[in-house]
């Protein structure tokens, strides 16, 4: 069985995540609006970290959310305060550098291509 964002393992790979992100997840990108602007994917919601628990209300909670960062490690607390708060969320490892090295579009604020900072 393949993984799920309400169980089993928070953290999960770009190869695990993109299915899901196809199947109707949300992807939530919890850096900083400065990151954000340099480099994201296009199909991102921007919602940095410190934000999450104070704007829980603007999330689907029947959406299962994928939350990225730069490496994990803010994605991993985030989706940890998501499921904490009945939200059905994993981290996805390797943050937005394993995102972009499997090939996913990221782009900036100006649509042009972006970097991961």
């Amino acid at each position: 069985m393949g993984p799920t964002a309400s169980g089993g393992n928070l953290n999960i790979s770009v190869d695990e995540a993109l299915p899901m992100l196809e199947a109707g997840a949300v992807l939530l990108d919890v850096r900083e609006l400065v990151e954000w602007s340099a480099g994201h994917d296009p199909v991102g919601v921007h919602m940095p970290m410190a934000r999450v628990p104070l704007d829980l209300g603007q999330l689907d909670r029947a959406r299962p959310v994928l939350v990225i960062c730069r490496s994990g490690n803010r994605s991993l607390t985030s989706a940890a305060q998501l499921r904490q708060a009945g939200f059905s969320a994993v981290s996805i490892d390797g943050g937005m550098g394993a995102w972009q090295q499997a090939g996913r579009t990221v782009v900036g604020d100006n649509g042009d291509p972006g970097m991961i900072i």
